[in-house]
């Protein structure tokens, strides 16, 4: 097992690893929308934060060695589905490769995020 962590993401706000990798594939923790530069979340929209999850998730995967293209099956959750709708155009441009996915409505968020997702894909390592 390797614990996956790198400076392109938010660290953990917890005792967890950005991810693990296991068995050739990656099981990545929920990414919200927190800038890893200042580690706060900057973004109020529901079409920004899901940008900064997908950024956050991209690193995580990259530093991996993979991809949204390997991506098997995701779970996110949204603090409102109302706002599935905007979410899904934005996450459609990232997971073209169509992993499964489940999508649910939650109470709250870690830091009162709008969005958060995690992934499990394959892996080079």
């Amino acid at each position: 097992m390797i614990k996956i962590h790198t400076e392109k993401a938010p660290k953990a706000v917890g005792p967890y690893s950005q991810a693990v990798v296991s068995g050739g594939m990656i099981y990545t923790s929920g990414q919200i929308a927190i800038n890893p530069l200042t580690n706060t979340i900057e973004a109020t929209t529901i079409e920004e934060q899901t940008e900064q999850v997908m950024q956050n998730l991209k690193a995580v995967l990259e530093t991996a060695g993979s991809s949204f293209e390997k991506a098997v099956k995701t779970t996110c959750f949204l603090a409102d589905m109302n706002d599935f709708g905007a979410f899904n155009e934005i996450y459609g441009k990232y997971f073209t490769s169509l992993p499964a996915r489940s999508c649910v409505a939650v109470k709250t968020l870690p830091k009162n995020a709008l969005v958060e997702v995690e992934v499990i894909a394959e892996t080079s390592l």
